[in-house]
């Protein structure tokens, strides 16, 4: 079966050549929601002609010199490896300042950068801060109308676009943050779309990872705001689509394919979610038999009947749900708000009415976690063994990550060996229970700690990672080799510590609201909640 595209592509004029990449293997690419739908919107244009880029890309219809500009999607830390390979596929030198006029542009977008460019800042022409609904009326029209001027005078020009920001006219150091090259405070204002539209997936594939799936972003950010949650306060404020559009779009994906998938940070917030699933269990039941309906991660105080006949109907036996922390007092803290017996009614809810188990997100080594809230999550899973013996619970768990643009950004991560511990301690009392249990590698989230909260020192750190392997060895390897000679702190700094409040973070010059203030009275409140128990 070929690709389906869903969306008219008009004759080609191009004025301007674009490759958009996506720093993993294609099946992952057209899996990526975001990244596909800039793909749509610039080949919607009769005067572009654009061109999907992965790691695994090996024909393209555009020699590397024919190209204007070359695109980044970049939604995880470690994608910096994929940006890298693609480079050198192209022979593109890493670093911007080692390009000339003969290469083409070179940016990057996404949450990651979003959050935190600084990173990876050198290795872009310029960064897209926030969300890209109009890449193309406000930024790549830029660059086409002023194709002939220099690298640099182009640049200028992005620079006063908002919500786009040009590492190459600032200049960084620990003390005072990002600022111009003359010292000047430097803010870049961060861009977002009122989701007018419901985004959804512009070609059907195969060959995606989530093969022949439609896709529909129903809302965009979370209300709830975790203390911890970088896709809560990154996409504030909280925004959802119209149900008259929604449910347009479930029938028009209809047309193609049998599955759809309804995206969203807490899709269950939407405020009409029971009457998007009435409308598609009338859909199933209208002729739709095989209908398949595919959802990312539930609230488990938010689960009704109605949502889980949905899912049964649709072919779920299993759901998701996050509950984050063990115990009622850490759940307090980190603002999830979300009792014991609510995850017990939650579980009967989805028992009743026809699932078969639950996968549970969960994370340890929050901010004033003590072996109590630990072993709070062994009593919960031994009373839900207990109550619930036919049901089947995988309990999946994360280590407390520290994010910018979070009232936690400022939290100390739990050193390694402490989190391993905890880990070997739930692995064993989980198996005693007989209840299944997957945990991330805590090594791994530690690196991922230390680019969450880096800084523009890690350049050449991250081309040396690339080049030794970009294997977890080569992390640690690495940056001891390199720790003196770049002049860079102990990778505890970056990934372990706490950060004084009044500290001049590396992301502070970009303004995303709640700025920097309102963040420090959230962490103090949620904090307070400590101190009177």
């Amino acid at each position: 079966m070929s690709d389906i595209i869903l969306y008219d592509i008009p004759q080609k004029s191009p004025e301007i050549n674009i490759w958009m990449a996506f720093p993993a293997m294609m099946s992952f690419g057209m899996s990526s929601l975001g990244y596909m739908s800039i793909v749509k919107r610039l080949d919607m244009r009769s005067d572009y002609y654009v061109e999907k880029i992965f790691t695994d890309t090996t024909n393209t219809k555009l020699r590397t010199q024919d190209v204007d500009v070359l695109g980044f999607s970049v939604s995880f830390e470690i994608d910096f490896l994929g940006i890298f390979k693609i480079l050198d596929n192209f022979n593109i030198p890493l670093k911007s300042s080692q390009r000339d006029d003969t290469f083409p542009l070179i940016f990057g977008g996404g949450p990651v950068l979003t959050a935190n460019p600084e990173p990876y800042c050198e290795f872009f022409d310029f960064i897209i801060i926030g969300d890209a609904e109009e890449i193309d009326t406000k930024i790549i029209d830029v660059i086409k109308n002023n194709k002939n001027l220099s690298k640099n005078q182009k640049l200028i020009k992005l620079s006063k676009v908002k919500g786009i920001y040009v590492p190459s006219l600032t200049k960084y150091d620990p003390e005072n943050g990002v600022t111009t090259l003359n010292g000047q405070p430097y803010y870049v204002e961060k861009l977002s779309s009122p989701l007018c539209e419901c985004i959804t997936t512009p070609v059907l594939s195969e060959k995606s990872f989530f093969a022949n799936t439609y896709v529909i972003e129903i809302v965009r950010g979370c209300p709830q705001r975790c203390g911890f949650c970088l896709a809560s306060y990154l996409n504030l404020p909280y925004r959802y689509c119209d149900l008259n559009k929604i449910t347009e779009k479930i029938d028009e994906g209809l047309k193609y394919t049998n599955k759809i998938a309804l995206l969203g940070a807490l899709i269950t917030a939407h405020p009409q979610f029971e009457m998007i699933c009435e409308h598609i269990l009338k859909r199933k039941n209208d002729g739709v038999a095989d209908l398949e309906l595919s959802v990312s991660s539930l609230r488990a105080d938010s689960i009704s009947p109605l949502i889980i006949k949905t899912l049964v109907e649709c072919g779920q036996k299993h759901s998701t749900i996050a509950i984050e922390a063990g115990s009622d007092r850490l759940r307090k803290i980190i603002n999830k708000n979300l009792t014991e017996s609510q995850i017990i009614e939650t579980v009967k809810t989805a028992q009743n009415n026809g699932l078969k188990g639950l996968k549970i997100y969960a994370m340890i080594g929050h901010p004033t976690e003590t072996q109590d809230d630990i072993e709070a999550f062994v009593t919960l899973a031994k009373k839900l063994k207990s109550e619930f013996k036919t049901f089947e619970f995988t309990f999946s768990f994360a280590t407390f990550v520290p994010k910018s643009h979070t009232p936690f950004q400022f939290c100390a991560r739990e050193n390694i060996k402490s989190l391993e511990a905890k880990y070997e301690y739930l692995k064993k009392e989980f198996h005693k229970l007989g209840v299944k249990i997957r945990t991330s590698s805590v090594k791994w989230d530690y690196w991922q700690a230390l680019l969450s909260r880096g800084d523009r020192r890690l350049a050449d750190y991250l081309i040396s990672v690339y080049k030794n392997g970009g294997n977890l060895g080569a992390f640690k390897q690495t940056y001891n080799e390199m720790k003196k000679s770049c002049n860079l702190p102990s990778s505890d700094f970056y990934a372990l510590e706490n950060r004084k409040l009044d500290e001049n973070l590396p992301w502070d010059f970009i303004k995303i609201s709640p700025e920097k203030d309102a963040l420090i009275k959230e962490y103090k409140r949620l904090l307070a909640n400590y101190n009177k128990m």
